[in-house]
This record gives C-alpha cells, structure tokens and sequence, in this order.
C-alpha cells in the first residue's frame, strides 16, 4: 500500500423551489435548494466521495444511503465529519482538497471563503488545504438552464 492516493468525486442535484441551498456548509440566500435526502450540498458531497474513493472505502451512497431516515435533512458538514473520522481509523488523513462548483447562478464568490474554512473544520486541516473554486457552463446542459448543479472534488489523502 502507498502512502499517497488521489481520489475525484463527482455529484449532481436538481434545484428546487422550498429548499434550502446550502454549499459548502454555507446558507445562500436564493429562491431555490437543492433536491435531496439531506441538505444536498452537492460541494460538499463531491468532496466526501474524492475522500472515500482514495481511500478506496466506496462512496456516500453505500456510507449514509438515502432511504435511511437516519439521514434526512442531515447537514452534510456533519457526514464529512464523519468520514473523517472513518478516514482516521483506517490510519488516513487529508493532504489537501480542490473542489469545483458548476453553476450558472447564484455567484458564489462572496461565500467562497466560508466554505473553504467549513470543509477545512470538517476534515481537521488548514484552510490554505482547501481551495473551492465555481464556474458557470455557459447557459449549457442543466447547469447552465439552471436546473441543477454539480461539482466535482479532487482529494489527496496520505497514511498516517
């Protein structure tokens, strides 16, 4: 076994009207959330799998399925703190994490720094381990007619 790995998450929610939109951990005020069994937060979900898959311990589906009441409505936070602590029993810990929002609105910029400190608190590092960056598909695809979002998260975990 090394003693580094790399791990991609990806994940995808429909936006909706009478949800919250939480990213990063962050309350963004707009006239629709994200659809889910949690809070959705498709950022911070990416996040979880790029962990989970570098340490080749699945994804968040199999961890904290969502027919499982247990996690309805759950903040996403608190599930990367989760796996965190499933990180750190299997003796790893997070090197650093880059993270992508695609969206064509709301612009996220203002917030970018609280969920960089969010992500970064979950998982115990700096924040200067932690970047989080958005983009815009142009008006393309589902993204883009503002349907949905997506992100997608590298991770680079390291044996303790």
């Amino acid at each position: 076994m090394t003693g580094l790995r790399v791990g991609h998450g990806y994940d995808v929610h429909r936006l909706v009207p009478g949800r919250k939109l939480i990213l990063g951990g962050v309350l963004i005020p707009w006239e629709q959330g994200l659809d889910g069994h949690s809070d959705a937060d498709v950022l911070v979900h990416a996040v979880m799998d790029a962990l989970l898959g570098a340490a080749a311990m699945g994804d968040i589906g199999a961890l904290f399925p969502d027919d499982d009441d247990a996690f309805l409505d759950i903040s996403s936070i608190a599930l990367l703190q989760r796996v965190r602590v499933r990180l750190e029993e299997a003796g790893w810990q997070t090197v650093n994490v880059d993270a992508t929002l695609i969206a064509q609105r709301p612009k996220v910029g203002p917030y970018r720094e609280a969920m960089r400190q969010n992500i970064a608190e979950a998982l115990g590092i700096d924040p200067g381990q932690v970047n989080v960056k958005a983009t815009t598909e142009e008006h393309l695809g589902f993204t883009g007619d503002g349907s949905g979002m997506a992100a997608h998260a590298v991770a680079l975990i390291e044996k303790k």
